[in-house]
């Protein structure tokens, strides 16, 4: 005991600043690393993606206990899911909300009956066409416009389902990378309660092929407006 005490007294600065950190990035913002290509061309191999936990509730820190909710989930948000289950925290789209009704036909969406419209998006290579190239198109519909890649030589085998109707409560998710994600497809709909925060930036960037080299122009950057503006 005497030993703690000694420790708390020599670095009682550094171990509050440590726990309000912990408090921090459990309950208000945070950073997280994306492993996967699975939201090609927004989220890219190597991002540490910038997550507003407060965008949609307020949880005691260190739990999933909600405090109160602060706002409702929007079509076309980047989420992060602390999925059960995929048992593990993924990142995805938002793109049913309760009570609508969600196809896909060739990996052409169709969301309450309305076809969303495609344009071709003009990017450089990206991580995962060398070994399958990538077609890469802005998607829009009800009012959002975000990237979307597929894979026209190895087609999700999930490339169409529905129409299913998303239950009340919960949302229905895919990945950008639409032939290459684990996503409602494969797991179902994604309750209110594993939505865990919202993403619109990269935090910073580190090239997994390059050494993990910083990216410096990918600092900051706003992830559907950065892709986007390619295509105007």
């Amino acid at each position: 005991m005497r030993m703690l005490g000694k420790l708390w007294r020599d670095n009682k600065s550094l171990i509050a600043f440590l726990f309000l950190m912990v408090l921090f990035r459990s309950a208000v913002a945070d950073w997280n690393v994306v492993p996967s290509g699975s939201m090609l061309p927004t989220i890219r191999e190597g991002d540490r993606i910038f997550v507003d936990k407060m965008a949609y509730d307020l949880r005691v820190p260190l739990t999933h206990i909600t405090i109160a909710h602060l706002h409702d989930p929007q079509r076309g948000d980047i989420v992060t899911i602390d999925s059960s289950a995929a048992h593990e925290l993924i990142v995805k789209r938002l793109i049913g909300l309760p009570g609508d009704s969600v196809a896909m036909r060739n990996n052409v969406l169709y969301v309450n009956g309305v076809r969303a419209n495609y344009r071709p998006l003009h990017l450089k290579p990206l991580p995962g066409d060398a070994t399958t190239p990538g077609d890469y198109l802005t998607e829009r519909f009800d009012g959002v416009a975000h990237s979307v890649r597929l894979a026209p030589e190895a087609p999700s085998p999930r490339s169409s389902f529905g129409p299913v109707v998303v239950p009340r409560g919960e949302y229905l998710m895919l990945g950008d990378n639409r032939d290459n994600s684990a996503d409602s497809r494969y797991f179902g709909f994604f309750p209110r309660k594993e939505l865990m925060g919202r993403t619109r930036h990269v935090a910073f960037s580190l090239d997994p092929d390059h050494y993990y080299k910083p990216r410096f122009e990918r600092f900051g950057a706003s992830l559907d407006t950065a892709s986007l503006a390619v295509s105007r």
